[in-house]
């Protein structure tokens, strides 16, 4: 009889961390919104620091441009004064208006109007209401600077108001947030869209990954099935073939087991590894043959070399290359050796090669993507969930030390 034993189940520890990585993704997404708006925050302070500089430096002119107007009206004939009074002129880049004491414009117009465009084509009348409409808007900003005779009457008023450069400063910080954040929410929008194509394709890659890995055994156990038909009445065929029959049903449960440990940290055990690396390969010396694959296995195992190790998981790695190596093999004379060794610094070392095709330099760089592959059919997953498995689970190291094409790959991995 063949027993069956059903997949594990999710423990609550793993559904615990999921929840935890859920709230540190959270927690990630407010200190980016509180760093954002505090951007926002010193941009607008910043600014406006900016402004009132701008702003006092333009009252400070307008303060000595009234003054020296003041002086003007009393000493008409003071050549100095003038010349000072014609520098402040040129000085000054904002608009002003001077009027009578009773705040009507001067005519003729253009005269008393600085840094101010009317419609000279207009009649007097029309210019006089554009003039009287802009006065009323520079009062409602700033008071405006009286000049006085030598008894204290007022003569003239000067009405003023900020720069262009002063009120497009004002609304920079706004357009500003407004451009940034029309910004970050397109990056958000693209960035969710290559998300959520991402995780369409992983999704598609597991069970690609998935088929990949449940093909060996069902198709071990359709060619046990016809060896049973075909023998019978040989008993000790038939024996022989059920007990490689359960060997394939026991992988088909540790398949399962694998993917129950996908994204929860397994437990690891102190093991030697060359008990762990022979059970693998004759797994595969059995029934490469049957896959139609001419490929010997050479092993060369230090049986003293151990570590700590996830035997599940680490016998995934090892499926995963020789699968790689065999399916890359275009030559009917296919070895693939594997030599294990105790590193001087404590851990294991292996090397993984094959007598393959080999990768070119660029094929090298791209290995260990997701999704790129060089086969017909392949989803590019083994090598990326090869090396993740022994860099994050097992904190060791997954490379490619040397690969040439015609010749062949070598595959380097060290577990502390």
């Amino acid at each position: 009889m063949i027993r069956r034993k059903s997949p594990p189940t999710p423990r609550s520890t793993d559904r615990v961390r999921i929840v935890g990585a859920s709230i540190s993704k959270w927690q990630i997404k407010v200190v980016l919104t509180v760093l954002g708006l505090g951007i926002m925050g010193l941009v607008l302070s910043y600014t406006k620091l900016i402004v009132d500089d701008l702003v006092e430096n333009e009252l400070r002119t307008v303060d000595l441009y009234a003054g020296l107007l003041a002086r003007s009206a009393q000493e008409a004939n003071d050549q100095e004064l003038l010349f000072y009074l014609d520098r402040a002129y040129s000085s000054i880049h904002f608009p002003v208006v001077i009027t009578d004491a009773d705040e009507q414009p001067i005519y003729p117009y253009q005269q008393f109007l600085l840094n101010v465009s009317i419609d000279t084509t207009a009649s007097v009348d029309v210019q006089r209401q554009q003039l009287l409409q802009l006065i009323a808007e520079m009062k409602q900003e700033y008071e405006p600077y009286e000049i006085v005779d030598p008894d204290g009457a007022v003569i003239q008023k000067i009405f003023y108001t900020n720069s262009a450069i002063v009120r497009r400063l004002r609304f920079m910080p706004f357009v500003e947030i407004l451009v940034v954040t029309v910004f970050i929410f397109i990056g958000y929008l693209a960035f969710s869209t290559i998300r959520r194509s991402e995780e369409s394709n992983i999704w598609v890659g597991m069970a690609k990954e998935a088929a990949h890995q449940l093909g060996t055994p069902l198709s071990s156990l359709l060619a046990w099935l016809e060896i049973l038909r075909s023998s019978a009445d040989n008993r000790d065929m038939v024996e022989s073939t059920i007990g490689q029959m359960e060997e394939d049903v026991s992988r088909l449960n540790v398949i399962a087991n694998r993917f129950s440990k996908i994204g929860s940290q397994p437990q690891r055990v102190e093991l030697p590894l060359a008990p762990e690396i022979e059970r693998v390969c004759r797994y595969f010396d059995t029934r490469l043959p049957n896959l139609g694959r001419r490929v010997v296995i050479e092993r060369d195992l230090d049986p003293a070399a151990a570590c700590m190790v996830s035997s599940d998981l680490f016998a995934w790695v090892l499926e995963n290359l020789i699968k790689n190596a065999t399916e890359a093999m275009d030559r009917k004379d296919g070895k693939i050796q594997i030599v294990l060794r105790p590193r001087p610094k404590g851990g294991v070392l292996i090397l993984f090669s094959d007598n393959g095709k080999g990768m070119t330099a660029a094929e090298r760089k791209m290995a260990f993507q997701p999704g790129y592959t060089t086969k017909r059919r392949g989803w590019g997953l083994g090598l990326s969930l090869s090396r993740r498995i022994i860099e994050e689970y097992h904190r060791g190291r997954l490379i490619i030390r040397d690969s040439q094409p015609g010749i062949g790959t070598t595959f380097q991995i060290e577990i502390p």
